[in-house]
């Protein structure tokens, strides 16, 4: 995730809700239940889905009947108390990565700056209301990165052909090989500095948000 780390929340959120199922279901079963089983559960139930259940909500609390249905429970509203545990600490314990307010502060009186999110996490939702002129979210629209068809709708959205429209994002296949091929231009944000040898080329490469302002000619005077 670009703005702040998506598997470290996640994480921390399934391991409130595991609580709260242990505490609910107290069995052997439950008590031997993992988070990674969870999040196998999830990816499971999503590539089941895929193409026909949209709203990702939707498709953790389908994941948690899951697995409760996995530890001998089938309780459709206990799977629903689940979700809003999960949502709660989901949404609610992001931390952003310390470089996104500075720079934002520092690119929104000089461009037009969107979010484009494969996610559910909307600006007002985690400490970003008013930052974006716009949002595109995969849910909304149905189309997922890399698809360009969704790269073609932010275009839109922002008002300006693909050619002007820069993505940032941290995935190689979905950030930056989608929007190449959609015929925009790609900053690939490697926070990490991992090796690249997936063969996808983004027009610029930074390690942080504050690499972006000097890259595209603004900062502070």
């Amino acid at each position: 995730m670009t703005l702040w780390d998506f598997h470290k929340v996640m994480r921390h959120s399934l391991k409130h809700t595991l609580v709260e199922l242990r505490r609910m279901v107290p069995t052997e079963l439950a008590s031997r239940l993992t988070v990674d089983e969870m999040i196998g559960i999830r990816d499971q139930v999503a590539e089941e889905l895929r193409g026909k259940v949209w709203n990702l909500s939707e498709i953790r609390r389908i994941a948690f009947e899951r697995t409760l249905e996995r530890i001998g429970c089938h309780d459709s509203s206990l799977a629903l108390d689940l979700n809003e545990v999960y949502r709660k600490h989901r949404f609610e314990d992001i931390e952003l990565y310390p470089d996104v307010a500075p720079a934002l502060d520092i690119l929104s009186p000089h461009f037009k700056i969107g979010l484009l999110s494969n996610g559910n996490s909307y600006p007002e939702q985690c400490g970003l209301e008013g930052r974006f002129a716009f949002v595109v979210f995969s849910q909304d629209v149905r189309i997922e990165k890399p698809d360009p068809r969704i790269f073609q709708i932010t275009a839109r959205r922002a008002g300006c052909p693909l050619e002007q429209l820069l993505h940032v994002g941290d995935s190689l296949e979905n950030d930056v090989a989608g929007a190449r091929h959609a015929g925009a231009p790609a900053v690939w944000l490697n926070r990490e500095g991992r090796r690249n040898d997936s063969g996808v080329q983004a027009n610029f490469e930074i390690t942080s948000l504050t690499d972006l302002p000097p890259l595209l000619g603004v900062g502070r005077n």
